[in-house]
């Protein structure tokens, strides 16, 4: 059995859910436009993810293998519908950014395939460890790609500007293109470096 240690290390490294797995990339393509966007939505993922992964780990001995997927995904949804009132509440820009992206938080396979794959299976603690390593690297990545993109697309970083006024953006990251260009460039770097470093 894996130690806890692994277990947290897994989700940024081994089983990153975006340069790894390849999950979530419906959120990841469209709100990676800033570095504040990227951080409030992978701040915003962890909380669910963390509490949903508590709560299935919890009952899982208790819901019928029948109806499980339905229970799992009322419980994301209640905690996705939290996270919206929350964000809406204190963070209203944040909200408006992020917009239709928070409610599909609740699909969002990354969060269902931790509930079905390892939360219903394994203990709270377990389940919490794996909930925070799985956030943390999606984070991590999500808000990377945001900083590239701001960076050489507005010449800013969490809305600092960084490049000076001879900078030219480069108008394509600010769209959808620039998503697919800035995650495939990553992809391949992330890819080679696993191979060379021998993570399979």
């Amino acid at each position: 059995m894996t130690t806890l240690a692994q277990e947290f290390s897994k989700g940024i490294v081994k089983e990153n859910p975006i340069f790894r797995l390849i999950l979530g990339m419906c959120p990841t393509l469209a709100v990676s436009v800033t570095a504040l966007n990227s951080l409030g939505m992978g701040i915003s993922v962890i909380a669910v993810l963390l509490c949903s992964n508590i709560v299935v780990s919890a009952i899982r001995n208790v819901v019928p293998a029948k109806v499980r997927i339905p229970a799992y995904i009322m419980i994301i949804a209640t905690f996705v519908t939290i996270v919206e009132m929350v964000l809406n509440a204190f963070a209203p820009e944040l909200f408006e950014a992020l917009g239709i992206f928070i409610p599909l938080i609740v699909v969002n396979c990354i969060i269902l395939g931790r509930a079905e794959a390892f939360a219903r299976k394994n203990t709270i603690g377990r389940s919490v460890v794996d909930a925070l390593g799985i956030g943390l690297g999606y984070t991590l990545s999500l808000t990377l790609l945001g900083v590239i993109r701001e960076l050489f697309g507005a010449g800013s970083i969490f809305g600092c500007p960084i490049m000076g006024t001879a900078f030219e953006p480069m108008g394509v990251l600010g769209v959808a293109p620039g998503a697919f260009i800035t995650l495939g460039v990553l992809l391949g770097l992330f890819n080679y470096l696993f191979k060379r470093l021998g993570i399979e």
